[in-house]
Parts: C-alpha cells; structure tokens; sequence
C-alpha cells in the first residue's frame, strides 16, 4: 500500500502541473486572461491540491494508519472533481472521467467494496450537482446555467443515471481485477518462500534420514537392555529410578527420531479424497474440549463445504491441530482464532489459520520452519518443519504473515483439488 500511496500523491502533482499549464495554454490561445475565471478558480485549486499532497506525503512518511489516509485521500478527490466539474461546466464539463480514475485507485488500495461506496458516492455528487442546477437552486459558476430549464427532465436523468452507471460498472471490474492482482501477488509471494525453503530442506533430507535411522536401532536395544537390568533391581530404589528416567528418556528420543523420519520421507502411500470442512469440524472439536484451552480460546470457521483434497486423512488432522495448536499458544490469555476455506480461482484451495496473538518477532520468522529451530523450552523445532513437508507432498504450499502484537496468519494452497462427489464415495 505505501508504495501505490506514493504513486497516487505523485500522480495527483503531476495532475496538477498539468491543469495549470492546459489552462495557461488555452487561455492564450483564446486571447483570455489568463487570470479570468474559471482559471483563476483552477489556479487556487491547483495550489490547493498541491498543498494537501504534501500534507499526504508528510502523513505517509509517519507511517500510521495508512488506510486512514486512503479514505481520506479518496473522498477528497471526489469534493475535488466535483467542484471542477462544477467550475468547467457541470452538465457539459468534460472532466466527468475524472471520478473514474478516482474509483480505479480507491480499487487499488482498499479492493471491490471500498471501490462501490466511492462510486455510490461520486455518482451522488453528480447527480445532485445536476439537479440542483436545473432547478436554479445552485447559481451557474460562469454566469449561464449549463442546464437549461426547458431541458426535459427524462434527459437530465438520463444523463445521471448513464454516470452513476459507468461509475458502478468501472467500480466493479476495477475491484475484481484488484483482487485478482492481490491474489496472484499473494500467491507469487507464496510461491517463491515455498520453493527457497524447499531447496534448503532438500539438502538436509539424506542426512537427517540416515542419522534417524541410525539412532533408532542403538536405541531400540539400550531400552531392551535397561528394562532387563530394571527387572532385577528393587522397586522405588535409587537405580529403579534411574532407570525410569532413562526408560522415559529414551521413549522421548524415539518420538523425535521418528518425527525426523517423517520430516525427510513423509509418504503419501494413503492419501484418498477427503472433506476439508469434515477434517476441521472434527480438530476443532477435539480441541476445544482440551483443558489447556477450552476456556479461554474462541475459534470461528468461514468454510465452503464443496472442497476436498487428495490426502492422508491423519496428515491433514495432523496440519490442522499443530497449526491450530500454535495459533492458540501464541494468545497468551483469552484469544480468538479464524479458520476460512475458500476456493477463489478453480483448482486451488486455500485455507487460513489466523489469530489474534503476540504475533512472530521479525529475527525468528525467517527460520520458523527450519528444523530444530524453536522458541518453545521443551519443543524439538520440528512441528512446522514436519507440516511444511507434509503440505509440500501433497502438491502444496505454506506461508505466513505476521503482525507482533496483533497475530498471524497461515495459509495453505492445495493444488490437488478433487470434486466433492469423489469425496463422498470415498
């Protein structure tokens, strides 16, 4: 947004400049004075706008609510164009395109819904503008109403109404193509920060392969080995103790060699059409009758209940309740998680997990899916790195965006889409 932000106060200059010398050039070509209305009118309006883009400019370079200022550059525009409509002419002004180079923008920065309220808006202006003039209530700028008042009414509507129209139609198309830019954009970025963590595991996979399978073996037989020597010593003695705790510890090395086999060689030898929507309702339900979170965590669900996905129903429960798992312990007290799964362009699937936590400090959200990276004193660091490999076998991608502070969001991309009856019969 703040680099569009910078475009629009710079093409508002550019406007300006322009407005300036047309008007200079075309009053001397007239033989006008080129301090004559209405370009005097245009001249202190030039130099207005000139000094809100500053104002905007000093505003942007703060930093703070940039959506703020968005709005407020926008509905300004539209006082703007009014008002020269208004001085060149109103009914027969040829500046009416200028409220559909306003919608295209408002588009660009706050997407389809903001993009209709300007139009709605711009269209008003015009309209009453219009109207007002007709029926004398508003004085004509250049001495004579543009709008005669024997006009036929059905003609001054007409007119309206064909403006109102292309604002709303120009709102439209400018919103979806807005969002579909936003998307591909989203997807791009998504894209290349799968693929550059992808490269990065790939080097570690035979690796970490060969050193989990070496360790489980030893593994196997010191714990044989200690329950053999456990049987012989005398119950809640010293060395019973022990050895528990080399028992516990060992079942503790088992699970994370395992988990290491999983990261370097997931399989998807059971993968099978599955409802997402059925997946989440049942995770959702199992964790929210879990004590740690029952209470204090709120989860909400926006799901299309059409989509399934080619995959092994325990990966994906496995997805799911890590992710939501993580989310919920990022809220350090009460919190609230939003869970949305849509399908805006064909065969992807996307899926969010968003919460309203402490967010992901800058320094460690470059290494949150790297292995045995952790923040969590008694976590292994491979969760994530375990459930990106996971998505990635199944022909999908993971990311993430977070605000310290405010929460995060993850986002899945499943490219594997199957239809919903395929799922049923499965």
């Amino acid at each position: 947004m703040v680099q569009q932000l910078k475009w629009i106060i710079l093409a508002r200059v550019i406007f300006c400049i322009v407005l300036i010398f047309s008007s200079l050039v075309f009053s001397t070509g007239e033989n006008l004075s080129f301090l004559s209305q209405p370009f005097i009118t245009l001249y202190y309006l030039s130099a207005g706008i000139l000094f809100l883009s500053v104002v905007y400019a000093l505003w942007l370079n703060q930093g703070k609510k940039l959506l703020v200022l968005s709005y407020v550059q926008i509905l300004l525009d539209t006082f703007v164009v009014t008002f020269i409509i208004y001085v060149t002419g109103s009914f027969d002004s040829m500046f009416t395109f200028l409220y559909l180079l306003i919608i295209i923008y408002c588009a660009m920065l706050v997407l389809q819904k903001g993009s209709l309220i300007i139009a709605g808006l711009s269209g008003i202006q015009y309209g009453l503008l219009v109207v007002l003039e007709y029926y004398r209530i508003l004085p004509p700028f250049l001495g004579h109403h543009t709008v005669p008042a024997a006009m036929d009414p059905t003609h001054v509507m007409y007119r309206i109404i064909i403006i109102m129209g292309a604002c709303f139609a120009v709102a439209f198309l400018s919103g979806l193509l807005a969002m579909q830019v936003k998307q591909a954009r989203q997807d791009l970025k998504i894209t290349r920060a799968h693929f550059n963590r992808v490269e990065k595991m790939e080097a570690m996979d035979e690796m970490i392969s060969g050193i989990a399978h070496e360790i489980k073996n030893p593994l196997a037989s010191l714990a044989g080995s200690i329950q053999l020597l456990r049987e012989e010593a005398r119950p809640d003695s010293s060395e019973d103790r022990l050895m528990k705790i080399i028992l516990r510890e060992t079942e503790r090395l088992k699970l994370i060699a395992n988990e290491i086999r999983l990261f370097a060689k997931p399989g998807n030898a059971n993968a099978k059409p599955v409802m997402i929507h059925e997946a989440i309702t049942d995770v959702v339900s199992l964790f929210l009758n879990t004590e740690e979170f029952k209470d204090r965590i709120q989860i909400l669900t926006r799901m299309d209940e059409t989509l399934a996905v080619n995959i092994d129903p325990v990966h994906l429960q496995q997805i799911l309740w890590n992710l939501i798992k993580n989310a919920a312990q990022a809220i350090p007290d009460q919190g609230k998680i939003v869970i949305t799964l849509t399908s805006p362009r064909g065969n992807r699937i996307y899926l969010t997990i968003q919460d309203n936590g402490q967010g992901i400090d800058p320094q460690k959200a470059r290494h949150i899916f790297d292995p045995f990276f952790t923040t969590k004193p008694e976590g292994t660091g491979l969760g994530l790195s375990i459930i990106h490999r996971l998505i990635e076998t199944y022909d999908g991608m993971i990311d993430f965006d977070s605000i310290p502070g405010k929460g995060t969001v993850f986002t899945i991309i499943f490219n594997n889409a199957v239809s919903e009856e395929a799922a049923t019969k499965s």
